[in-house]
């Protein structure tokens, strides 16, 4: 039995990601998304889960909001 790493919950079903030479161990894949694997905004912080985000250059934003506040003066959708 394993205990998740983003919830702290007990789960006999837990699983292990390996990731830059670090285990994780997650109850549920939104656990590991919203921990270890989705993208982080550049500006404000957060988890960029759904795939709406903003690429400028090399940063990434969750929305275009975030991009114009950063003072990017280009940006495409990523597609």
């Amino acid at each position: 039995m394993g205990t998740c790493d983003e919830c702290g919950s007990p789960y006999d079903d837990s699983f292990t990601i390996e990731r830059n030479a670090a285990t994780h161990v997650f109850d549920s894949f939104e656990c590991a998304v919203r921990h270890l694997l989705a993208p982080v905004c550049a500006h404000c912080g957060c988890r960029i889960v759904v795939g709406d985000e903003i690429e400028v250059g090399d940063a990434i934003f969750c929305c275009i909001g975030c991009a114009t506040e950063a003072s990017m003066r280009t940006t495409r959708e990523r597609v």
